[in-house]
């Protein structure tokens, strides 16, 4: 099971949408919300049916649990709120577990096998992002857990999340945040994969900047990192093996995400830079201060991005390259 984590905005759902593409490989949106949003919301699949009217969820659910009903949903959902929280991961590094912990972990696993069972392919994409979650999946047995940590510009994560979106399922607004909001959870959640990374090894970074220049250089190391067999991968479908710029996507059965996710057919693999025009200039230097030492880490250079002549900020270390987009 591969679970991409990461905060969101960052190229997460894009990634897994890729990663789709390959034979043998089955995605399945943000399984976290799977509970709240599918079961109990019945809110759309990625092929456009309800989630309960969904023939590929429908036959998850009576192979994983004879069904989907709204009583194994608040269940979930009660562990979730026990167990699967950013301020619950010093406790499970510390290997203090939780007593419903085995049982969170456990529903998650019938949902990733019948998933795996019922698609045919044996490797199967949880998006999910949020590092707690990927912390209580390493303490299950039976999960097979490959983490890909996703990073993107942290002051084109704050443009994101500052812009106005209607979520396609209900024409709902999406959650907003302030830049220092992003800027503080950019660096919880990077931190976090961090930690995750120095106890379990098993976490690969992508940056989103280098999967948008060159899609299959990422993708095809990137399976071959996570191990999975190359018999079954193949190549990905579509022009994306020929073309870097276009890929071709089949219908997914995602039960969460951000509207991507309903997404078929020809999709132009474009980096999307405007944070450089219309990010508020104070908004980007506070980003950059509340995350430069990660921002640098991740081969990320602070600085106004307005011109050749920036300079880096006073904070920065002597040496540290200050330039704009790239």
């Amino acid at each position: 099971m591969i679970f991409i984590g990461g905060l969101g905005r960052s190229g997460t759902t894009l990634l897994e949408r890729l990663l789709g593409e390959f034979p043998g490989v089955a995605p399945l949106g943000e399984v976290v919300h799977l509970w709240e949003r599918g079961v109990l919301g019945r809110e759309p699949c990625g092929c456009g049916e309800p989630f309960t009217a969904c023939a590929f969820w429908r036959r998850v659910g009576m192979r994983a649990f004879g069904g989907w009903s709204p009583g194994l949903a608040d269940r979930v959902l009660t562990l979730r709120r026990r167990v699967d929280r950013t301020r619950r991961i010093p406790a499970l590094v510390a290997r203090r577990r939780h007593p419903g912990l085995s049982g969170y972990t456990r529903a998650y696993s019938r949902v990733y096998e019948a998933a795996a069972q019922v698609s045919a392919r044996p490797v199967v994409v949880d998006s999910s992002k949020h590092a707690s979650l990927a912390f209580c999946l390493l303490t299950s047995p039976v999960v097979d857990l490959s983490v890909v940590h996703v990073v993107r510009d942290p002051r084109a994560v704050a443009h994101s999340w500052r812009r106005h979106v209607r979520r396609p399922e209900d024409g709902a607004p999406m959650t907003r945040w302030r830049p220092w909001r992003t800027a503080v959870h950019w660096v919880v959640q990077n931190l976090a994969f961090e930690l995750l990374a120095l106890r379990n090894g098993a976490v690969v970074r992508v940056r989103y900047e280098d999967l948008l220049a060159d899609p299959p250089a990422v993708l095809v190391p990137l399976l071959a990192r996570l191990g999975v067999p190359a018999g079954s991968c193949g190549e990905p479908s579509g022009r994306s093996a020929a073309g870097h710029r276009v890929a071709e996507l089949s219908v997914a059965h995602t039960c969460s995400g951000n509207p991507m996710r309903f997404t078929a057919g020809p999709l132009e693999l474009r980096r999307d830079d405007t944070w450089c025009e219309r990010l508020p200039r104070h908004h980007r230097w506070l980003v950059t201060a509340l995350t430069w030492p990660l921002m640098i880490r991740y081969g990320y250079r602070p600085g106004d991005p307005r011109g050749p002549g920036a300079v880096s900020p006073p904070w920065l270390p002597p040496g540290v390259p200050a330039s704009g987009c790239r």
